[in-house]
């Protein structure tokens, strides 16, 4: 799987880093290592409000349990949907991710197709699948969220993920090509369609949006790491090793800094072990 880092949008639609290592000794390839950070919703479409809303939410990153202990009293008392909802991000956060897509999904399924609310819901469970590793139900997922809001880059960038993780670099491609359509300048989207270009053997393509994502954010770890597995697939060395050691350098305590390291690591063995 090779989800990559998707910025905080308006559907409030979160997915964090996965990256790239490259590995001996069939050549200068790329394995995969994935987070998916927790699809908390910070900004509308909300599909509830209130203080019991707010503080629900509130708990999910730091006290799970405590947030799933409130949306169930909540729904005691007649919480509604936003209980529920609150209930199904409390599963997630807890390592349930597939019970929290299954409450998404329910709850979507009782809101009109086109409504902003249930793309919402529907791309927190395609979140929630990847989490789980059902990249097939988080395409599913992704696909009806964006027939209910078609020009949602987070969604569409959610869908993009999803069909990496299958190993449908193409179908990445085609769905990257949309979002970026609707906004040039997204470095995520980028990153992700250079990975894609990659995997497809299509280097110079991916090079192209890999330069310019660090065009636009020269101190972006994971176009970075990525440009550096070109860089060396193109016999440059010296530029793989500077942009890994950047990377490292502006993510010293991140994911990206352990996979740059493994990368320096494995040039520093040398084309020699293949």
């Amino acid at each position: 799987m090779n989800a990559r880092l998707l910025v905080l949008g308006a559907s409030g639609l979160v997915v964090a880093i996965a990256a790239a290592v490259v590995v001996w000794p069939a050549g200068p390839e790329a394995g995969e290592v994935a987070e998916i950070a927790l699809p908390v919703p910070p900004f509308p479409p909300r599909i509830a409000e209130g203080e019991t809303y707010e503080r629900c939410l509130s708990l999910l990153a730091e006290d799970p349990s405590g947030a799933s202990a409130l949306a169930e009293g909540w729904q005691g008392k007649g919480g509604g949907d936003g209980a529920a909802q609150c209930q199904a991000l409390a599963q997630i956060a807890l390592g349930h991710p597939g019970v929290g897509a299954d409450l998404l999904e329910a709850l979507a399924g009782r809101r009109p197709p086109g409504d902003r609310a249930r793309a919402s819901l529907l791309g927190q469970a395609a979140q929630a699948r990847l989490m789980g590793g059902d990249a097939g139900r988080a395409l599913d997922d992704a696909g009806q969220a964006i027939a209910a809001a078609p020009d949602d880059v987070d969604l569409l960038l959610v869908e993009a993920n999803a069909a990496d993780a299958l190993d449908r670099p193409a179908v990445a491609i085609e769905t990257l090509n949309r979002a970026l359509a609707l906004d040039p300048r997204r470095v995520d989207a980028l990153v992700l369609r250079a990975g894609s270009w990659r995997r497809l053997e299509q280097v110079d393509h991916a090079m192209a949006d890999v330069d310019r994502a660090i065009e636009l954010d020269p101190d972006e770890p994971e176009a970075l790491l990525e440009r550096g597995i070109l860089r060396q697939r193109r016999g440059d060395r010296a530029g793989a090793e500077a942009d890994w050691r950047h990377a490292r350098q502006v993510d010293p305590n991140g994911t990206v800094a352990d996979l740059a390291e493994q990368n320096l690591a494995l040039l520093e063995a040398g084309p020699d072990r293949r």
